[in-house]
């Protein structure tokens, strides 16, 4: 009976461990299972973009307009200066251009003679160059002085076409239209996520992530007046 006895002890005590090594890997594999299922649950989202553009027209314009007068006296350098200025001013304002629009610099005066490099083929040795800058939301009206600049040659007045004074369009009501734009974006954003979900036979959820890209304004070169503004949102969206 003792051999018996012994035995029976020797047994179970040789099943404790088998149990808990299987009740172990019992809770192993549940906890498992549970952590596969929610990173399965936290894989199910989708990730679009959304577009919203305008296309406006610039609310303000820098229009320089820079002129060069040469003489051999000082004095005459000095009149002929002020009478294309004259002239310049006279055509803004007939023009519809206000005194508060316009910005006149002073002259810079060269002295060709006294240069360290004289060219032997100078035939005034005093050379001005002066800017009258009109400063004006008025797009529309400059753009139109701007096709009957060529009237000032008609006085003689010469406009220099140099890269230095190119004519600039700008847009800065952009704050007005931002919120606007980013609404319009995030529900694009939605619809492109909802037909996805439809034809992924899901339902779609709650937004998980959403990033503003940045505004960005362009112009064609044929058309700088006219601004193109774009932005893009990233959103990501919960998929049931």
């Amino acid at each position: 009976m003792e051999n018996c006895d012994n035995r029976k002890c020797i047994c179970k005590k040789a099943l404790l461990p088998s149990i808990a090594i299987v009740a172990g890997l019992t809770l192993l594999g549940y906890f498992i299972s549970k952590g596969l299922t929610s990173i399965a649950n936290q894989e199910q989202y989708v990730t679009v973009k959304g577009l919203a553009e305008r296309e406006v027209l610039a609310n303000k314009v820098v229009w320089p307009l820079p002129y060069k007068c040469v003489s051999n006296d000082m004095q005459k350098l000095y009149d002929e200066i002020e009478k294309n200025k004259k002239i310049i001013l006279s055509f803004l304002k007939n023009g519809g251009i206000t005194d508060n629009e316009i910005i006149i610099s002073a002259p810079a005066v060269t002295d060709r003679l006294a240069q360290s490099y004289i060219p032997d083929n100078i035939k005034f040795r005093y050379q001005a160059e002066a800017v009258i800058t009109v400063i004006s939301p008025q797009v529309e009206k400059v753009i139109e002085l701007m096709s009957k600049q060529i009237e000032l040659m008609k006085d003689g007045v010469i406009i220099s076409n140099e890269y230095n004074y190119q004519t600039q369009f700008e847009y800065t009501a952009l704050n007005d239209i931002k919120p606007e734009m980013v609404e319009e974006a995030t529900r694009n954003a939605r619809a492109v996520a909802q037909k996805f979900a439809e034809d992924s036979d899901c339902e779609l959820g709650n937004i998980r992530q959403a990033t503003q890209g940045q505004f960005t304004i362009t112009s064609d070169e044929t058309t700088p007046q006219i601004k193109n503004i774009r932005v893009v949102t990233t959103v990501k969206y919960a998929l049931k």
